[in-house]
């Protein structure tokens, strides 16, 4: 039988992507060398667009002086994944976690982050689901959820992006993975959602489908 594992959650708050960046380096580091158990980090990030390791800057519509004038920075990251949007109202998760010895599959680990967003959806009363072929989170309105990671030495950075009360109008600005239509909670369930209310849920979830314990002293456990 598999031992249980700790998790660690750390809840950020509004941060910049920069900033985010190096608590992940720093974290990887730590839960690579074991001094730190896995874990995650939840946060929101202000206006920020990131292009992966498959995206390329022709899918960014705005030239550099659009960007700025509108308050949005651009990243490129080593990430999965092509171009995405991160903005207030949108839940982004990083999970920092040692696959090592039992969980070396990635596709595996792909579709149990998924799993935990499908059912903190269903928890929050909204239909999701997964699209074969494609990877993220669906709804019959769009993509409510982005994934994109990256593994070194079987340890994860990078994550997930979940459309809470997101401005969609800013994937307006880019041609998102595969130019697919997006929404968010807001839109489906007609009214705004507490992000602390989400990430109750997103850590429940996590642990069961990870099948770890939250540290008392890092996050509220729930039941």
């Amino acid at each position: 039988m598999t031992r249980e594992r700790n998790l660690l959650v750390q809840r950020l708050g509004l941060i910049d992507y920069e900033p985010a960046l190096a608590a992940q380096k720093e974290t990887e580091h730590a839960v690579k060398l074991r001094l730190q158990p896995d874990t995650l980090l939840l946060l929101e990030h202000p206006h920020t667009l990131t292009i992966g390791r498959r995206g390329e800057s022709s899918s960014v519509l705005l030239d550099e002086a659009q960007l700025k004038q509108r308050n949005v920075t651009l990243f490129e990251t080593n990430r999965g994944g092509k171009v995405t949007y991160h903005g207030l109202g949108q839940l982004v998760g990083y999970p920092i976690v040692n696959l090592s010895p039992d969980r070396e599959d990635v596709h595996r680990y792909m579709r149990d982050l998924e799993e935990v967003l499908i059912r903190t959806m269903a928890d929050l009363k909204i239909d999701a689901f997964r699209i074969d072929g494609l990877t993220g989170v669906y709804t019959p309105r769009g993509k409510i959820a982005a994934i994109g990671v990256h593994i070194a030495r079987w340890v994860t950075t990078h994550g997930f992006a979940l459309n809470v009360n997101t401005d969609l109008s800013y994937f307006d600005f880019i041609v998102a993975c595969e130019g697919e239509p997006v929404t968010s909670m807001e839109q489906i369930l007609g009214s705004e959602t507490q992000l602390s209310e989400v990430e109750d849920r997103i850590v429940a979830r996590f642990a069961e489908v990870f099948a770890m314990r939250v540290e008392m002293d890092s996050c509220l456990q729930l039941t």
